[in-house]
C-alpha cells in the first residue's frame, strides 16, 4: 500500500489533498500494523490448553527423554493397538475410534514429539529413526510387548517402517491412507524441500485459514465441525509446536519404501476414502504392489481422515479385521 501511494500519480493526489506526506506514511504504516495484528498468532498458554485438552497429569509419561502425551484405555488385560496421527493432529483424532474399542483392546493412542501437548523434543530430532526409537521405548515403558498398530498418513509410515524393524512386536498393520512413496517436494534420498513461506505460521496463523487448510482432508467439507477446529488450531499453538512441525518437515528424508515393506510380517489391511484429496487412492496400488497379501478396503464418500469424517463406518472393517 504504502509503495502503491509512493508513485507519481499518488504523490499528486496526497498534494492535491493539502495533508503532509508524513500523514500518508503514517496512516500507510498504521494500517499495515493493523493487518499485522490480525493474522499475528502467538502460542497459547500451556496451562490454559491442558485444562482444555488433559485428561490427567498421569498422561505425560517420560519417553526417550521426550514428555510424551499418552492415553492408555481399555482392559490392560487385551491385545493392545496404538493409533498413530498423521502431521498436524494429535491423539484426539481418535477419540471416537478409541472409545468403541476399548470394549475389546487395550487403546493406545500419543501425541507423537513435535505435535499436541507433547510438544517439542528437547533434543530437536525429529527423524524417522528417533520416532520409531520412541514408540519401541514407549511399548517397553507400558509393558507391552506385541501390538498391533494403526497409522494415518504420517502415523502409517511410522507405522509400516516399525513393522518393518520389529516384526516379532506387531501382531497386525491397520494403514489409513499411509504416507511414504515420492511425491511433489519429497524424493528419494533427498530432505524435503520447505517452502520458505511455511516460516511465516509461526507468527501468523488465523483460524479461518487453518479452516481452508483443513477442509481438503474431508469429502463431505460440511463434516468438519467447528469444534474440530478449534482443536486443531490449539494444538497448533501448543507452545513451540509450529516450529517443530517446520523442523519436522526439513529433516524428512524418503527412503525407497519397497526393500522395507518387504520385512513386514504382519498381516496389512489398506484403508482408503476413495475422495482422498491429499494422498490419493491411487496409491493403494503401490503398496499392493509389494504387500501381495494385504487386504484394501476403499471408503467410497470418504476423503483423507476418515476416521474423523465418518468414524463408525471407518471402523467397520478396520475391527473386523482386528478380531478375526
Amino acid at each position: 500500500m504504502l509503495s502503491a501511494a509512493l508513485k507519481p500519480s499518488g504523490l499528486a493526489e496526497m498534494q492535491r489533498s493539502g495533508r503532509p506526506m508524513w500523514f500518508w506514511m503514517l496512516s500507510a504504516l498504521f494500517v499495515a500494523a493493523i493487518i499485522g495484528a490480525w493474522l499475528w498468532t502467538p502460542d497459547k498458554s500451556r496451562a490454559v490448553l491442558e485444562l482444555r485438552y488433559l485428561r490427567s497429569a498421569t498422561d505425560y509419561l517420560d519417553v526417550s527423554g521426550v514428555r510424551l502425551h499418552v492415553r492408555d484405555t481399555g482392559p490392560r488385560a487385551a491385545p493392545a493397538i496404538v493409533l498413530l496421527h498423521g502431521m498436524g493432529a494429535s491423539l484426539h483424532t481418535w477419540e471416537p475410534w478409541s472409545e468403541a474399542l476399548s470394549d475389546r483392546f487395550r487403546v493406545v493412542r500419543y501425541d507423537i514429539a513435535g505435535f499436541g501437548l507433547t510438544g517439542p523434543d528437547p533434543t530437536g530430532v525429529y527423524t524417522l529413526d528417533r520416532d520409531l526409537q520412541t514408540l519401541a521405548d514407549l511399548l517397553d515403558r507400558l509393558g507391552i510387548k506385541r501390538a498391533s498398530l494403526a497409522g494415518n498418513s504420517m502415523g502409517g509410515r511410522i507405522a509400516w517402517n516399525f513393522a518393518a524393524r520389529y516384526p516379532t512386536r506387531v501382531d497386525r498393520l491397520v494403514l489409513i491412507a499411509p504416507d511414504g512413496f515420492a511425491s511433489p517436494g519429497f524424493e528419494y534420498d533427498k530432505f524435503a524441500n520447505v517452502p520458505s513461506f511455511l516460516a511465516a505460521m509461526t507468527y501468523a496463523l488465523p483460524k479461518s485459514m487453518l479452516h481452508s487448510n483443513l477442509t481438503p482432508a474431508y469429502a463431505d467439507p460440511s463434516k468438519l465441525s467447528a469444534a474440530t477446529v478449534t482443536r486443531y488450531h490449539d494444538m497448533l499453538l501448543v507452545p513451540g509446536v509450529r516450529g517443530a512441525m517446520l523442523a519436522r518437515m526439513g529433516q524428512t528424508k524418503l527412503e525407497r519404501p519397497e526393500p522395507i515393506l518387504r520385512g513386514i510380517q504382519a498381516p496389512t489391511l489398506l484403508v482408503w476414502g476413495q475422495k482422498d484429496a491429499m494422498i490419493p487412492i491411487t496409491n493403494a496400488a503401490d503398496y499392493q504392489a509389494v504387500l501381495a497379501s494385504a487386504e484394501l478396503v476403499v471408503l467410497p464418500s470418504l476423503g483423507h481422515v476418515p476416521h474423523e469424517e465418518d468414524p463408525l463406518a471407518s471402523l467397520a472393517p478396520v475391527r473386523a479385521f482386528l478380531q478375526r
